[in-house]
């Protein structure tokens, strides 16, 4: 009988063996004195995005071994348990020497990355192999398709207690009070009501991350983690409406002055304020660096923002912006940016931006 267990160990390993070929390759690319030149790190964005990619999907490949193995010792690792995994391998084993899907219309292959060699020591390892060829069949797909349609559910425990009752709690809470409401919410193209954000308040969902001493749980990313995953079970936008406060949470914590993170980090993790991350723009998503609004210094020591930012998740109804902006035009790239605390009045249905001198509006839904 194979042990399916130990050959995911086996095979994780030779993944993570090609992940560290990938990166040596990168590094001669972008970093051949030792240092990253940034110059060099720019002209070579698709090799580096690639190489993340692998990267990531080479630890993905360890978690899962972990899992099973974790499973496996405890007694927990059956059927369905063994489904997941071999589905598993055998897909992202496959995407690695195949290709890395990175979005709808960008793949990586081992070929761009001069990665001939390693893919073949890759493809020719016994435990990658088996699971190549008897992995992600169609078989073992339809087998977990019906085994998820009579309910069964693969193995979740973290072995962690507290972790296991945090998922718990959310996952019923997403149940009762998100998922009953989320299509007719979506539909009308509403918020989500007051009363249950503040049931999620006083469920700790804004102070997560957050530092004790500063009214958080200081609990850590894995927590945050499991409580956005289950509230985005019942609706994507309750499990966003989170990660702000994290997303606020961290930049203050770890980088503003000892007054600003006792005047905002206990009212974060309470709920009483909400922030919003304001960061893209209509040209400018994922490359910050090219940020192009505007923050002029006053003489009174007060900025001036100018400029226009797009795709602001739950903009309206918060009271503090986090806003990237650019505080020295005459440096370019990211040595040219700050990041400013906002405060804002909360907008309603009626009037989403009642300040004077900020304007926009909420994202509507499109419907087909």
């Amino acid at each position: 009988m194979t042990d399916w267990t130990a050959l995911a160990s086996t095979a994780a390993e030779a993944a993570r063996a090609y992940a560290s070929a990938a990166q040596a390759k990168t590094a001669a690319a972008i970093a051949p004195e030792g240092k990253i030149d940034a110059a060099s790190a720019d002209r070579e964005q698709r090799l580096v995005h690639g190489f993340a990619w692998i990267a990531t999907t080479a630890e993905a490949l360890a978690a899962t071994a972990e899992w099973a193995a974790r499973g496996n010792a405890a007694g927990r690792h059956g059927a369905i348990e063994e489904l997941v995994l071999k589905i598993g391998f055998g897909e992202y084993l496959a995407q690695l020497l195949g290709g890395v899907p990175m979005s709808q219309n960008e793949i990586v292959r081992p070929g761009e990355l001069g990665l001939q060699q390693a893919a073949a020591a890759l493809a020719a390892d016994p435990a990658a192999t088996q699971f190549l060829a008897d992995g992600n069949s169609a078989a073992n797909r339809a087998a977990l398709a019906e085994m998820l349609a009579q309910g069964q559910v693969p193995d979740e425990s973290l072995d962690d207690e507290t972790l296991d009752l945090i998922r718990d709690q959310f996952r019923s809470f997403a149940a009762d009070r998100i998922a009953p409401n989320a299509h007719a919410w979506h539909l009308a193209d509403n918020l989500i009501p007051d009363e249950v954000v503040s049931e999620m308040a006083d469920l700790g969902v804004f102070g997560v991350c957050i530092k004790e001493e500063y009214g958080g749980l200081g609990m850590g990313k894995l927590a945050m983690v499991l409580v956005s995953e289950e509230l985005s079970r019942g609706w994507i936008c309750a499990g966003s409406l989170g990660t702000r406060s994290e997303i606020a949470g961290e930049l203050i914590g770890e980088n503003g002055t000892e007054e600003q993170k006792r005047k905002w980090l206990p009212a974060l993790a309470e709920g009483s304020v909400l922030p919003t991350a304001v960061f893209t723009e209509p040209d400018t998503g994922s490359d910050l660096a090219s940020v192009r609004t505007r923050a002029i210094r006053g003489d009174d020591g007060s900025f001036t923002i100018q400029g226009a930012k797009n795709w602001i998740t739950h903009a309206a109804r918060t009271d503090l912006m986090t806003v990237l902006c650019r505080t020295d035009p005459d440096t370019p790239g990211h040595r040219g940016l700050s990041m400013l605390l906002a405060s804002k009045t909360r907008g309603s249905e009626a009037s989403p931006f009642p300040d004077e001198g900020l304007d926009g509006s909420e994202i509507e839904v499109l419907g087909y």
